[in-house]
């Protein structure tokens, strides 16, 4: 038995994606291809922001902030999910499970967060844009993402603190590609009932209270919108709001439906495809998103590249 908790089991065997052989190997290399491009992406994000001037306004320090949770996102995951489809067994040791799901859940929530956030940003620039300075003044952004880690931190030590409470007897093979709370509530033998009424008000706020600021931050945006007369001030404002609401639409989409049911509910076999999305899709989209349709970004690119060639 572990000290320090209740469990009879001090390691666990991840299933996976798959356990057919023949889609070992081609998934290995497409996840592997995607988390360098999610790497390549997110780091090539933060660097430019880092290094353009032009870029050092609100939006793209919330966006510097989202490639750096995407980043620490998907590297949690995936290297772990690769090792599982070139071995026979994916053993991970209790302690190192409890890690990676700490560590996993307190990026997902703050990236929720983090989106509210940005939703909030391009509702001030676009409402109240003689206002815009004053009221996201980098004081202001700090303390927004100083509130995002601590929401996250809240909630993921609440959640990890319920999962070492759990009693885990014989079963030890986990039915998922990495450690998290459904999988982890499936093979306890102590009863489950209040961990999974923690999942689901957590989620509730962590999903939903976000999805309402970004939704009713939109709405004012819309409308706002539609009043400006030029066809090509609509065309410009609706572009800066287009890539937010597409990551906005994948992520929230495929996080709402693993987690906002009861276990009992939900197939794990389905939590495994939206997980992927969350987890290593939407970490990969977010820099493309945001640098192909983003017409600043693709200018501080050509300065920044011009600048590298040129010394």
């Amino acid at each position: 038995m572990l000290q320090g908790n209740l469990s009879e089991v001090t390691e666990f065997i991840l299933a996976g994606l798959t356990n057919k052989p023949e889609l070992q190997l081609p998934l290995f290399f497409l996840f592997l291809a995607i988390y360098v491009v999610t790497v390549v992406g997110n780091l090539g994000m933060i660097t430019l922001i880092l290094f353009s001037s032009q870029l050092h306004t609100p939006m793209y320090y919330f966006l510097s902030s989202l490639s750096f949770i995407d980043l620490c996102h998907s590297t949690v995951i995936t290297p772990k999910m690769l090792v599982n489809f070139v071995t026979v067994k994916n053993i991970i040791s209790y302690p190192e499970c409890m890690t990676q799901l700490y560590i996993f859940l307190t990026f997902a929530i703050a990236e929720c967060h983090m989106l509210a956030v940005m939703a909030y940003d391009r509702y001030v620039a676009i409402c109240n844009p003689l206002l815009y300075n004053a009221v996201m003044s980098f004081q202001v952004c700090s303390w927004m993402i100083f509130g995002v880690y601590v929401m996250a931190l809240i909630g993921t030590t609440t959640h990890t603190i319920c999962m070492l409470k759990v009693h885990f007897c014989e079963a030890d093979v986990i039915n998922h590609y990495f450690c998290d709370l459904y999988p982890l509530l499936e093979l306890s033998c102590s009863d489950t009932f209040i961990n999974e009424v923690v999942v689901l008000c957590f989620s509730v706020f962590n999903i939903f209270i976000p999805t309402l600021t970004i939704l009713s931050s939109y709405i004012f945006i819309i409308a706002s919108i539609l009043r400006i007369k030029s066809t090509e001030g609509r065309s410009k404002a609706f572009s800066t709001c287009s890539s937010h609401i597409s990551a906005v639409a994948i992520f929230f989409g495929s996080l709402a439906f693993m987690y906002l049911q009861p276990s009992s509910v939900s197939s794990m076999d389905q939590g495994k495809v939206s997980s992927v999305f969350y987890t290593i899709v939407v970490p990969m989209l977010n820099p493309l998103i945001y640098s192909l349709r983003n017409k600043d970004v693709k200018v501080a690119l050509d300065k920044f590249l011009e600048r590298k060639f040129f010394l």
